[in-house]
């Protein structure tokens, strides 16, 4: 019996690289063992470069990063890190101090970031703030200037407010910078934080820069209790720095001018057992057992050093009001710049050295803050202060008479009202050009008890007011010297002569003629610079309802 082949199912064979054929199965192993080995080869290569950036970042990491705390303890370890080793020998430069002038040269220079805009992972633009002078810096990834990647992500992050020390070139762009005060770069080559800020702040230093144009453009902007509210912030902007600079150098020609006719500085208490002003407007406290007060003026102690034959005193010291008076112009703490001298004959010597002093100081300003004038006025627009040589004096009484002149009723005997005050300062400017005038013998009945009576209608006194803008910053007069008058008005002016005793009897001991007057610095320079709130000139100001920050 004969039998058939047995038939084999049919297999697809493939030949390997010798020639060879090997079946399906093997050539899908192979291909799994392929690829496989494709994946590691990939995986290898990833790590080498990960590896090779790792190195170059080892190498060039020690040209950014934060400042720890053990550097900035004041540690003698010039190596104690390597912001310490990065600035060791190196001089600060200050912002303002860049200049075409030292372009190639590298600095130092420490910021704020005042805005960070990063364009790429291999390139940001910074601009650092330093007292209001700004300056761009240029961070761009570069092996040949050890400017990693990961330096530039490290700029980046770097929050706004954050104080950042930067070693860099000076350099001159190809473009004029636009929105920094300094016309040069910084190309970067080290950058350390020394001290971030919060990554969102209560208030944003751009929006409290802005000028009523901005806001009204629709730029956002910021009130003015979230301003003081957030005062250290506020103080930030271009314009606060230049404020409180000019009010340094009203203080500074203030001196100035009355070292050299002869006056000498002094410095009286604050605390006192009886009021210097008379009237409610004062801050009451317990001393040890005692009932004390907070000086309203260095009045009585400036009268009593004339008297101890100091002859000319001024004074720039606290002031305490407690007035409720909630206007664009009190305060309840403010400077006062006071002034005090011995008369000779008449009270018009003391508004002499007034009609002298302050166009000096005027003067003062326009030569030496022309940049910070520039920058206020960047922020609150005003004109420049018109004042003459000569300083403007008129009587009381004619004052009323141009006011009547002009269809304004007042008080031949009364004092003035703030409405009536700006009014009166239009027509003078209309009439003599000046802004900054003197009116004096006012009535005896809104002046101090101290203030001596005219001699020939006690209706009046020998007094003044000054006056910038129409608004009211000093008042003056000659004292009471005679011990009986000056009790007799303090009796009739309410005040408990026991509380000033040793005031009235240092008259009792022999005392000259003389006089003085006191001036507000924070209106003084509100005034000048035409702004509308007094709260802008003081650097932390009180007033009724403000006892913080």
């Amino acid at each position: 019996m004969s039998s058939e082949p047995e038939i084999q199912p049919p297999t697809t064979e493939t030949p390997d690289e010798s020639g060879e054929k090997i079946s399906k199965k093997a050539a899908k192993k192979e291909a799994a063992k392929l690829e496989k080995m494709r994946r590691r080869q990939e995986q290898e290569e990833a790590a080498r470069k990960t590896a090779s950036l790792s190195l170059e970042d080892e190498s060039s990491s020690r040209n950014y990063g934060d400042v720890t705390l053990t550097e900035l303890q004041s540690t003698a370890d010039p190596k104690a890190g390597k912001w310490r080793e990065a600035v060791e020998g190196m001089k600060w430069t200050n912002v303002s101090e860049l200049a075409e002038e030292i372009a190639g040269s590298e600095v130092l220079i420490r910021g704020r970031v005042h805005t960070n805009r990063p364009v790429s992972n291999k390139l940001g633009f910074v601009i650092l703030r330093q007292s209001g002078f700004t300056v761009q810096c240029v961070v761009t990834e570069s092996k040949e200037r050890n400017v990693s990647v990961n330096m530039v992500k490290f700029l980046k992050q770097l929050s706004g407010e954050s104080f950042v020390d930067v070693i860099g070139v000076v350099v001159l762009p190809k473009e004029p910078v636009t929105g920094t005060t300094q016309q040069v770069e910084i190309q970067v080559r080290k950058v350390y934080c020394v001290n971030s800020a919060l990554q969102k702040l209560p208030l944003n230093v751009e929006d409290a820069a802005r000028s009523e144009a901005d806001i009204q453009a629709g730029k956002p902007g910021a009130n003015q209790d979230t301003r003081l509210n957030n005062r250290v912030i506020d103080l930030r902007t271009p314009a606060n720095q230049a404020i409180f600079r000019i009010q340094c150098h009203v203080q500074i020609a203030f001196r100035e001018f009355l070292l050299s006719k002869g006056f000498l500085e002094i410095h009286t208490p604050k605390l006192i057992a009886g009021s210097s002003e008379g009237g409610a407007a004062v801050f009451r406290l317990e001393y040890k057992g005692q009932p004390a007060c907070l000086a309203q003026s260095p009045q009585l102690h400036k009268q009593m050093a004339i008297c101890g034959d100091l002859e000319r005193v001024f004074e720039v010291g606290a002031v305490y009001r407690a007035e409720d008076s909630f206007t664009h112009r009190h305060l309840c703490e403010f400077i006062g710049l006071d002034v005090e001298m011995a008369i000779h004959k008449h009270y018009s010597e003391v508004m002499d050295i007034v009609g002298e002093l302050f166009p000096f100081i005027f003067t003062k300003l326009e030569e030496r803050c022309s940049k910070e004038l520039e920058a206020i006025r960047k922020q609150y627009p005003f004109q420049p202060l018109k004042f003459l040589p000569k300083t403007l004096t008129i009587p009381f009484a004619e004052g009323i008479q141009m006011l009547k002149e002009a269809g304004v009723e007042a008080d031949p005997l009364g004092d003035l009202n703030t409405e009536v005050e700006r009014k009166l300062g239009q027509l003078v400017l209309e009439k003599y050009n000046t802004e900054f005038y003197i009116l004096h013998r006012y009535p005896s009945a809104v002046r101090p008890f101290y203030t001596m009576p005219c001699a020939d209608d006690s209706n009046y006194s020998n007094s003044f007011d000054v006056f910038i803008r129409g608004e009211e910053i000093i008042s003056g007069a000659q004292r009471v010297h005679d011990p009986e008058l000056l009790k007799e008005q303090a009796i009739r002016f309410g005040i408990d002569v026991d509380t000033i005793k040793t005031y009235i009897d240092s008259f009792r001991y022999g005392a000259p003629p003389h006089g003085g007057f006191g001036v507000g610095l924070e209106r003084v320079v509100m005034l000048f610079c035409g702004l509308n709130n007094i709260r802008k000139t003081s650097l932390f100001p009180r007033d009724p309802l403000r006892l913080a920050p």
